[in-house]
C-alpha cells in the first residue's frame, strides 16, 4: 500500500513539474505493475484540467489524455488477465 501511495505522489510531482511524456511513461509503468491503478486516470484528469486546451479542429473533446488513459487502463487490465504468469496479488 505504501508503494502505491508513493507512486501516486511521484505521478503528481511529474504532472506538475515534468513533461507529459515522463508522466505517461510513469503512469504506464504503474498500470502494468499495480492491480487496477486508477490513480493514473485521476492524474491525467488533473493534467487535462491544468494544461488541456479545447480541441476545436477535430472535435470539442476537452479531456483527451483522460480518455486515452482510461482506454489504456482497460486494455492492459484485460491483457493482464490473459497472461498465464502474471501475478494477480500485486497490491
Amino acid at each position: 500500500m505504501l508503494q502505491r501511495i508513493l507512486a501516486f505522489f511521484l505521478l503528481l510531482f511529474s504532472v506538475l513539474f515534468m513533461p507529459l511524456w515522463v508522466t505517461a511513461i510513469l503512469a504506464l509503468a504503474g498500470i502494468i505493475y499495480f492491480k487496477v491503478f486508477f490513480e493514473a486516470v485521476l492524474i491525467f484528469i488533473l493534467s487535462d484540467l491544468l494544461y488541456g486546451i479545447k480541441e476545436t479542429k477535430n472535435s470539442p473533446m476537452l479531456f483527451i489524455s483522460f480518455f486515452i488513459s482510461v482506454l489504456v487502463l482497460v486494455m492492459i487490465e484485460i491483457f493482464k488477465k490473459r497472461i498465464r504468469y502474471y501475478d494477480n496479488s500485486n497490491y
